[in-house]
């Protein structure tokens, strides 16, 4: 790509030289000989940087009020430190003096239109990432949903969503982000039921270097990579006492400690906590703490499962639509009105999470605009979710111990695809601890991704 480059300067000689080496380059470039030509060729020409002569009265701030993104190369004959310390605290990206030495030039110019190319990059990912997490329906539920979200987000208070698996809970606490003042700091979100629990303190808390075996280099943890934002607490109804404990500790006293440090650091950040149990009824069994149910629930929201608000599935699964042919490079794709009439009468029980793998298929599936309804028919009556595990042939197995290793490995397998390798609520079935089901998951080779979608 052939990257354009407008020289602004009333020097007919440095115009034409600079023309030169920056054509050989295999630079765009144009040429004004005053301001006002810059201003006229710049939306001309979708120029991505400019070099500017500096004495050229005012024009460096009338092309960045005009074009506030556009890079801009000071460059002078007469420059002193104080000339270029001013450009650039006025925005120029850096500041050349004459004569020019061509090799800084062109590094400074690669530069400038490297970092621009990164901030597009970011502000399109940024967008793409907001997109995806869209709250989308125009329901009744989803209109009290949203007021919720609108009460909740400019204020700092900690807020617990609830919902069953997939309903779009991480959905609702990036929009509260978003809604929030501290909607320009990080957003960080931690699955507390996929960490093990001899890792979640360093996941969340960081450590020093030589806090345990294996910890070679010192690492900041999630409460320190969401300073000034919000910390999304995932699945917390899933998270040890102990753990429990030292969220309640940070929560209570604003600051923490990395493993194995003893400097106090601040924790500026706002909790979201979310969870698919019946976390009063945990309480009451002593599995969650209450005064750190209550810290949590200062504003709970509460996320309804699809099948209570179907009104919303056309929107949604137009969406969703969108989204995947714009990811797979398709043609844009509408649903019949028979296929949308399927979906309806559809129950989703994995919530929005199952009408996205559904739409996904349909999209891959469906070779023309439409998406027809027996295209439809045929993908839902494929049970989407991962096939249960067939308990193994044990006695065909040469000795006693890989028998046993291949009955305890498709018996845990089972029991974790029955709890849609929710770890947690796994040990709680079996009665053993969140470190033994990982150890054994380890031991027995089964991947903690199985059940995910």
């Amino acid at each position: 790509m052939a990257y354009s480059v407008l020289v602004v300067d009333d020097e007919v000689n440095i115009r034409k030289t600079l023309e030169g080496v920056l054509s050989d380059e295999g630079y765009r470039v144009m040429l004004a000989e005053t301001g006002e030509a810059a201003l006229e060729a710049i939306p001309k020409s979708l120029v991505d940087a400019v070099l500017l002569d500096v004495w050229l009265p005012g024009m460096d701030g009338r092309i960045r009020e005009t074009y506030p993104l556009l890079p801009i190369i000071m460059i002078s004959g007469h420059g002193t430190i104080d000339m270029a310390v001013k450009a650039v605290k006025n925005g120029a990206f850096d500041f050349i003096e004459k004569p020019i030495s061509l090799d800084k030039l062109l590094i400074t110019l690669s530069r400038a239109i490297e970092r621009e190319a990164l901030r597009s990059e970011n502000v399109e990912l940024k967008e793409r990432v907001e997109r995806k997490y869209r709250l989308v329906g125009d329901s009744a539920t989803m209109g009290k949903l949203r007021s919720e979200i609108a009460a909740a987000g400019p204020t700092n208070a900690s807020v617990l969503i609830s919902g069953e698996n997939g309903s779009g809970k991480e959905i609702v606490a990036r929009e509260i982000h978003r809604y929030s003042r501290r909607a320009g700091k990080p957003f960080i979100a931690v699955n507390c039921a996929a960490i093990p629990e001899e890792l979640i303190e360093s996941e969340l808390f960081g450590h020093e270097r030589g806090a345990f075996t294996g910890a070679v280099g010192k690492r900041r943890g999630r409460f320190e990579l969401a300073d000034g934002g919000t910390l999304f607490l995932d699945e917390i109804g899933d998270m040890s006492q102990r753990t429990q404990s030292k969220i309640l500790r940070v929560l209570e006293e604003r600051a923490f400690e990395r493993i194995g440090g003893g400097e106090k650091i601040a924790a500026d950040v706002r909790i979201i906590a979310a969870t698919n149990r019946n976390l009063p009824k945990d309480v009451a069994a002593g599995r969650f703490r209450e005064d750190l149910y209550f810290r949590l629930n200062v504003f709970p929201i509460f996320v309804p499962p699809l099948r209570n608000r179907k009104e919303d599935i056309p929107s949604i699964a137009g969406h969703f639509v969108e989204e995947v042919c714009a990811e797979q490079g398709k043609e844009k794709k509408a649903f019949s009105a028979e296929a949308m009439q399927r979906l309806l009468s559809h129950s989703w029980p994995g919530n929005v999470r199952e009408l996205r793998n559904v739409v996904e298929r349909l999209v891959i599936l469906s070779l023309g605009q439409r998406i027809e309804e027996e295209t439809v028919r045929q993908v839902l009556a494929v049970d989407l979710r991962p096939a249960e595990p067939p308990m193994p042939q044990a006695f065909d197995e040469e000795n006693f111990r890989d028998a046993t290793l291949a009955f305890e490995k498709a018996y845990l397998e089972r029991k974790l695809h029955e709890n849609d390798f929710n770890i947690s609520r796994t040990a709680e079935k079996l009665g053993l601890d969140r470190t033994s089901i990982h150890r054994k998951m380890k031991q027995l080779g089964i991947s903690a991704e199985g059940g995910r979608r």
